[in-house]
């Protein structure tokens, strides 16, 4: 669907532009307009105001560069070749790099249309780069500029499932019976998620980018107002995410404590076993959905510590393998309470 607007908004500036060149300034070259209103409409209007200066300069310079090879030196093969080196080599400047291209592509247009001979419309070239560009951002700011905080919520909230699955299957596994080859299978859903989350990065920089002047960030937050009375701050979703991928680590080094600690299954206290396989289990339902009904984790996993630490039965050796179970787990809890504030914080936004 967005593919699909994006497309009909490139038509509607373009088309927009044409129409103004050709039956407002009556221009003889009226390419220039949609070629430049084409350029400027980009995915977010942060970008076709960025990139819309971008391109208004490179066209510019392109027209100026058709003049000046065109009016001292002729329009000739080799006077081609030259206005397409200058064009790339000046492409490359750093302020203009991403429609630097646009000065050579320019210049092919204008010197084939035999513009070297018509120094007099030097103004009324550069007036049409600007009837595109101008168009090219008008488009884009009032036909429905993208929102993206969909696509990103929809990302962490993937990743929070599969993060709460694998705790559970964690869980029963290890209450069932213990097989540290298990541990394999984890690390690689681990995996998983860690690739989820890089491409999860893009699509929250994108939100970011795309509430950047975007009218219709505004329109709701003033509805909002008017409506409860008070502003509500969007959900950052970087933050959110960073929570998330904070917890994947966590759980990456629980896996670890697992895979590494070779006991055999009657090696293990059944009394730790039992418990902190609930609290697991429970985590992984509260990460997955942040409505589920479960006792607070942080606070079992405290008494879980306590209790263990004043059992006289329990072996001095198992402890470093214990306590780093239990401390993962309470870091995992923490995210656990964030993963249901930022549930709550998105849907109230």
């Amino acid at each position: 669907m967005t593919d699909l607007l994006q497309i009909l908004k490139c038509v509607l500036a373009a088309t927009a532009a044409w129409w103004f060149a050709t039956a407002v300034l009556r221009s003889e070259m009226p390419f220039l307009a949609p070629w430049t209103a084409l350029l400027t409409v980009h995915a977010t209007v942060y970008r076709s105001f960025s990139r819309g200066f971008q391109s208004t300069v490179s066209s510019g310079l392109g027209v100026l560069l058709s003049y000046l090879i065109g009016a001292f030196l002729g329009v000739e093969l080799w006077t081609f070749a030259l206005a397409l080196l200058v064009g790339l080599v000046a492409s490359r400047l750093w302020w203009i790099r991403d429609e630097g291209v646009a000065i050579a592509t320019t210049a092919i247009f204008v010197l084939g249309s035999g513009f070297g001979e018509q120094a007099p419309l030097l103004v009324e070239r550069l007036i049409e780069v600007g009837v595109g560009v101008v168009f090219g951002v008008v488009v884009n700011v009032l036909v429905i500029p993208p929102l993206r905080d969909t696509q990103a919520a929809r990302y962490v909230d993937r990743i929070n499932l599969l993060m709460g699955e694998l705790l559970e299957d964690m869980a029963e596994e290890f209450e069932r019976s213990w097989d540290v080859e298990r541990a394999e299978d984890w690390a690689r859903r681990i995996a998983e998620m860690q690739e989820m989350v890089t491409s999860a990065w893009q699509s929250v920089r994108f939100a970011r980018e795309s509430s950047w002047g975007n009218p219709r960030v505004h329109g709701m937050a003033a509805l909002r107002a008017r409506r409860r009375g008070e502003a509500q701050q969007r959900a950052d979703y970087g933050e959110i995410l960073e929570r998330v991928d904070e917890g994947i680590s966590h759980l990456e080094n629980l896996t670890r404590t697992l895979r590494e600690a070779n006991y055999a299954e009657g090696e293990w206290d059944e009394k730790f076993r039992e418990r902190w396989s609930m609290v697991m289990r429970d985590a992984g339902a509260a990460i997955a959905d942040p409505d589920a009904d479960v006792e607070p984790v942080h606070d079992r996993l405290s008494e879980l510590a306590a209790d263990m630490a004043g059992d006289d039965r329990m072996p001095a050796t198992t402890w470093p393998t214990y306590g780093a179970l239990i401390r993962s787990m309470q870091h995992i809890a923490v995210v656990v309470d964030d993963v249901a504030s930022a549930r709550e914080a998105r849907e109230t936004a």
